[in-house]
């Protein structure tokens, strides 16, 4: 049971349109319980390239023996024609992703993917921590320190 008190707001489920790195798609009902790492990034950004996938890459790493659920989410916002699936599995493969990996789920009104759209999210990478009750406990457009990320994972596991 959740309190509806809480200042937290519960993370919206995400849509993607295939997996990459998982038999069966994740959904955040299922990992209900668990602390989820959600982290968005495009193949093509250097932000995410440099500081965003290598954290997430660690955290699932790091994490993982915890039961912490590293989630990559691919919304591709910008330069549609460039990213493809087939793009994105080499990618994947070259930079040694094994965490689940979506691919978020077209607009058919615009660029922004339905998932970027729902958590609104500036860009990428963006960087969201979900608590075990699915509240989400920290949302952040651009690098977030590792100290900080690894802080907080660590006052959820241990319920805070």
């Amino acid at each position: 049971m959740t309190d509806d008190r809480s200042p937290w707001p519960l993370a919206p489920p995400w849509r993607a349109a295939r997996w990459f790195n998982a038999a069966e798609a994740p959904s955040l009902a299922a990992l209900r319980g668990r602390v989820v790492v959600l982290h968005a990034f495009q193949m093509l950004c250097p932000g995410c390239v440099a500081h965003g996938l290598p954290q997430a890459k660690a955290l699932y790493e790091q994490f993982a023996v915890y039961g912490v659920a590293v989630i990559g989410l691919h919304t591709v916002f910008e330069h549609h024609a460039a990213m493809t699936p087939v793009s994105l599995g080499a990618f994947i493969h070259e930079y040694r992703l094994e965490f689940p990996i979506g691919v978020d789920e077209p607009a058919g009104d615009g660029p922004v993917p339905l998932t970027m759209q729902a958590y609104g999210m500036r860009g990428t990478p963006t960087l969201v921590v979900i608590d075990q009750a699915g509240r989400i406990r920290l949302h952040r457009f651009g690098r977030v320190e590792d100290l900080a990320v690894g802080a907080l994972i660590g006052r959820l596991l241990a319920g805070g």
